[in-house]
């Protein structure tokens, strides 16, 4: 160690380190968890010398990292600690939101769990992405977007509001949340400079949900209010009632509009208007340069005649939102940010809103509901970002970031409370189809009267693995969770000719829907084959019937339930020169719900639709004894009922996924939690199945 270095530990589990890049500052805050509360240890700040970031955006990485650096080492220094875990929030000009509820009702009441939550959730995280989608597409934006988050602003259970959902019983569920979107350049740029620090982003909110919980603590949240967190670059807004969050928004004008202001009117720079700025609260005269050099006193009353126009405009448009998001005028506002202190906005703004001037004041007193320090005044609107951050991360409120890897890359996301396996999929693009796979659709014809089953090929499974080994989709994601998904690969619709009949070839007469085509025409759902066989083939059919006889004359009779020997008979398998393929192991066992004969070909993109119960259900022997499987079929018991399959064309076996589709169960409208079990055993979709497995897959 080099002479004067002074060893510095590592940071302590316990300790929350936050950043709050601004576009005029950075602010670094540094505190620890002590019972119910955050104890700050260490605060320092650090202006922009130029303007690296735009309207809460970053813009120049290289010049926001040099400074993030500097208030990181400050911090270390006073600390003796290495700082290498941050927590941070985003924002910026382009941050987007879309309300969205969804309702699900249950096939009976039930204890709503963590998973039965996570599909409503799901469901209506689906809805606000389609209407944002629509949004953008009506308003030719192109640009990618995140869903980086949501908030959830009620639940409902059998149309009774509830803060909660979980562990209560119920039938008929709803939420009602926002999701937040942001413009991928605004998370990476983020993620980006973080990286040229030194730091691991360990935790992301949203700016104005960390203002929040640091300036309207959940106990007041049963109010009607609001809170503007007035920055250089942005104004952020965050509104709540009935004790939750129920909107965010953010103006693009703030304190810089006052700032260009004053460099128009008194021909200054960025640098020396932000000085004449801050001066306002605490000099009658103030003395500045000129970019020509040349020296000037002004009055406070002066500017502030001259800078009128901006504050009205900038009360106006923080105004306009606070009633877009709220609805209305609220019950009171806080001011927080920098941009809070600037001398007549908080009576422009208590104009604009046509408000009690009592009703609008300076945020800060509740910041002691969460927080404390020993050193600090925390009584400062300027720390309301900063120390919601540490609120946030420290005592695990709404918004918690997860740090995730998912197929080796970061998992940017933050949302409230815990977060599955699925809510990672689905908000990182993933559909159901790419968990379970979509079937290739078989293609049915009737063959002298009886159906004929062309197979399409399987899905492939989908790989989910949790840390290396076999996951669930309800499992629950931590911290630190390596996530490796392979999405299933759909199957392949089933294709077949008129000579792929068997017998096409050397039968006496075949046609297709009633007239004489050639062997290589296509066939389609629906089509009749009628084909009458060749002395040859009746005469082999009639010799494999005999053999068939003669082996059931050779098994005893079996006696039946009621004491009365019963002779199992043989169906005539042909007659009259036309063969009757009903009982070949070609045919599938299982009827097909949607391919009635007569019905169109289905196309591949088609989604398939499940089948019921009862049609999976296939008869007994009257003996009462399960007939083994034919040669080229597997045999699995699916909801206490036989089901046989035809073994995969390239030797790979059944998987769990792949009798979903034979359950009955509609995976686009599901009416509850999908139990999953093999001979008693909870299951994992992507479990490879062995013949006469017994499956269950029920809806609870």
């Amino acid at each position: 160690m080099a002479k004067g270095q002074v060893k510095r530990q590592a940071q302590p589990e316990n300790m929350i380190f936050a950043l709050d890049i601004g576009t005029r500052s950075i602010i670094g805050m540094v505190g620890r968890v002590e019972e119910d509360k955050v104890k700050i240890i260490a605060i320092e700040k650090e202006d922009h010398t130029e303007r690296a970031m735009i309207d809460g955006q970053i813009e120049n990485i290289d010049k926001v990292a040099m400074l993030a650096r500097r208030v990181k080492k400050r911090l270390e220094s006073r600390l003796k600690v290495k700082l290498d875990q941050v927590c941070v929030a985003a924002a910026g000009r382009a941050l987007r939101t879309q309300r969205a509820d969804f309702e699900l009702e249950l096939p009976r009441s039930q204890v709503i769990d963590d998973e039965v939550i996570s599909r409503l959730e799901a469901g209506a995280i689906s809805k606000a992405e389609k209407a944002f989608d629509a949004e953008n597409e009506a308003e030719n934006d192109s640009r990618n977007f995140y869903l980086v988050g949501y908030t959830v602003c009620e639940y409902y259970l059998d149309k009774y509001l509830m803060s909660s959902l979980k562990d209560h019983r119920g039938r008929r569920i709803k939420v009602d949340l926002i999701a937040t979107f942001l413009p991928s350049e605004v998370i990476e740029s983020l993620y980006t400079t973080m990286r040229k620090v030194g730091l691991e982003i360990a935790s992301m909110t949203l700016e104005p949900i960390a203002a929040i919980n640091a300036a309207i603590p959940e106990n007041l949240r049963l109010l009607n209010l609001v809170m503007v967190d007035i920055g250089a670059g942005t104004s952020d807004i965050a509104a709540c009632t009935g004790g939750s969050v129920t909107g965010y928004t953010m103006a693009t004008v703030a304190g810089d509009e006052v700032t260009e202001m004053i460099m128009r009117e008194y021909l200054v720079d960025f640098g020396t208007a932000e000085q004449m700025k801050a001066q306002l609260e605490i000099r009658k005269e103030i003395l500045y340069t000129d970019i020509l050099g040349l020296e000037h006193k002004v009055s406070k009353e002066d500017i502030l005649k001259h800078i009128q126009g901006a504050l009205e405009l900038l009360s106006k448009e923080i105004a306009e939102k606070v009633l877009e998001v709220n609805g209305g005028a609220p019950s009171a506002v806080f001011l927080a940010g920098g941009g809070s202190k600037l001398a007549g906005l908080k009576e422009g703004l208590t104009a604009a809103l046509k408000m009690d001037e009592k009703r609008v004041a300076i945020a800060g007193n509740n910041f002691r509901a969460n927080a404390y320090s020993d050193e600090y005044d925390l009584n400062n609107p300027e720390y309301a970002t900063p120390l919601g951050i540490v609120v946030s991360s420290g005592l695990n409120m709404i918004n918690d970031s997860f740090r995730v890897k998912l197929n080796g890359k970061s998992a940017k996301l933050f949302r409230s409370g815990s977060f599955t396996v699925l809510n990672l999929l689905m908000m990182n693009g993933y559909s159901f189809q790419d968990i379970l796979g979509r079937p290739g659709r078989d293609l049915v014809v009737t063959l002298n009267g009886k159906r004929k089953v062309f197979y399409g090929v399987p899905a492939q499974p989908a790989v989910l693995l949790v840390n290396g080994r076999e996951g669930k989709l309800s499992e629950i994601i931590n911290a630190g969770d390596c996530i490796d998904f392979t999405p299933a690969v759909h199957g392949i619709p089933a294709r077949a000719f008129l000579g792929d009949i068997e017998g096409a070839l050397e039968c006496q007469d075949i046609t297709l829907n009633g007239e004489h085509c050639s062997l290589e025409t296509l066939l389609k759902g629906g089509d009749k084959i009628v084909m009458k066989l060749s002395e040859a083939q009746i005469a082999e059919m009639e010799a494999a019937a005999k053999e068939e006889e003669e082996k059931d004359h050779s098994v005893p009779e079996e006696k039946t339930d009621d004491g009365e020997f019963e002779e199992i008979q043989k169906e005539e398998v042909w007659k009259q020169g036309e063969l009757d393929f009903g009982d070949t192991s070609e045919e599938k066992q299982i009827p097909d719900r949607e391919e009635e004969v007569g019905e169109e070909e289905h196309t591949a993109e088609e989604s398939i639709q499940p089948l019921e119960p009862e049609e999976v259900s296939q008869e007994l022997e009257v003996s009462g004894k399960e007939p083994a499987a034919p040669a080229g079929e597997i045999l699995f018991h699916l909801n206490g009922a036989p089901l046989r399959l035809p073994a995969k064309e390239d030797g790979s076996p059944y998987y769990l996924m792949d009798m979903i589709q034979y359950s009955g169960i509609d995976l686009k409208n599901p009416k509850g939690r999908i139990e999953l079990t093999v001979n008693g055993i909870s299951g994992l979709f992507q479990q490879e199945l062995k013949e006469g497995d017994n499956i269950s897959i029920q809806e609870e």
